[in-house]
């Protein structure tokens, strides 16, 4: 998967950098997503990965996209068609997405506890990460029974497990050490 991403990576900078220069970025995530949609359809993966040749090869993916791409995405496409990546278009999305939640300031919250929150509970969390971490805050809650009390928080890279389950294994650990 960091091959898909490394190849994806210039596609979506370019992809971002004309959608931000445009103003369009909400339109270029919607075709992206549409492309990728398209890329990952079984029959159209097979397509791509045989020995069609690269006009071929665009042409019918520009055919069963329509509409829904506009000249510029169409020539993203025949780019990424003539340099045979339009299997990354997915990873392109992704990376697509990367950079806009990065632009702006948002960062996508999975929080997991033992009981559902409340809405006054998903709000107080929400503000108190937001001061942390000085972006928005887009919360993902998950129960886990599991986990007996408490919250783990994954913010990117940042983990933060308040979980009682957490609690008793580091207290194991430091007892055995």
């Amino acid at each position: 998967m960091s091959e898909l991403t490394t190849v994806a990576r210039p596609y979506a900078k370019a992809a971002f950098d004309f959608a931000l220069q445009q103003g369009a970025l909400d339109k270029w995530a919607e075709m992206l997503s549409f492309a990728a949609s398209v890329a990952k359809d079984d029959r159209m993966a097979s397509f791509l990965s045989s020995s069609a040749t690269v006009g071929r090869t665009s042409e019918v993916f520009i055919g069963v996209c329509g509409d829904a791409l506009t000249e510029q995405a169409q020539n993203l496409i025949k780019v990424m068609a003539e340099n045979e990546r339009l299997t990354a278009l997915p990873a392109v999305l992704e990376q697509f997405n990367v950079l806009r939640a990065d632009y702006e300031k948002e960062i996508v919250v999975d929080v997991t506890g033992a009981v559902e929150m409340s809405d006054a509970q998903k709000t107080e969390l929400s503000k108190a990460l937001e001061a942390r971490l000085q972006r928005k805050i887009k919360l993902n809650c998950s129960v886990d029974a599991s986990m007996i009390g408490g919250l783990t928080i994954q913010a990117g890279d940042t983990v933060i497990d308040g979980s009682l389950r957490g609690k008793l294994e580091r207290l194991a650990y430091a007892l055995q050490s």
